[in-house]
């Protein structure tokens, strides 16, 4: 319990399976690198920009301005690439075999 504690205020480590049915895309781009360091930089990598791609597509919508860095209106962003990325990163939408 006290773990969780200090690990809240901290960094935030992930320990996660991937195999290539769950996310083709997102598979065969990572298993390009050899496990370590440069196969969770480019996850870090990844995921940063597929945030900010996020942020970008909701500033543009109008939905939440304030959430985009400023200047951001000058960026063109398409709202259907920010969203298969988006895609990238959700839960699988069926479990096989439960």
């Amino acid at each position: 319990m006290s773990q969780d504690r200090t690990n809240s205020a901290g960094s935030v480590r992930l320990l996660f399976e991937l195999s290539r049915d769950d996310n083709t895309r997102l598979y065969d781009d990572l298993v390009r690198f050899n496990k370590g360091t440069k196969r969770v930089n480019r996850l870090r990598f990844l995921a940063h920009e597929g945030l900010m791609a996020q942020h970008r597509t909701v500033a543009q919508e109008g939905v939440v301005a304030a959430v985009a860095p400023h200047g951001a209106s000058d960026l063109r962003v398409s709202g259907s690439i920010a969203r298969q990325t988006n895609l990238a990163f959700d839960a699988p939408s069926s479990i096989e075999g439960k």
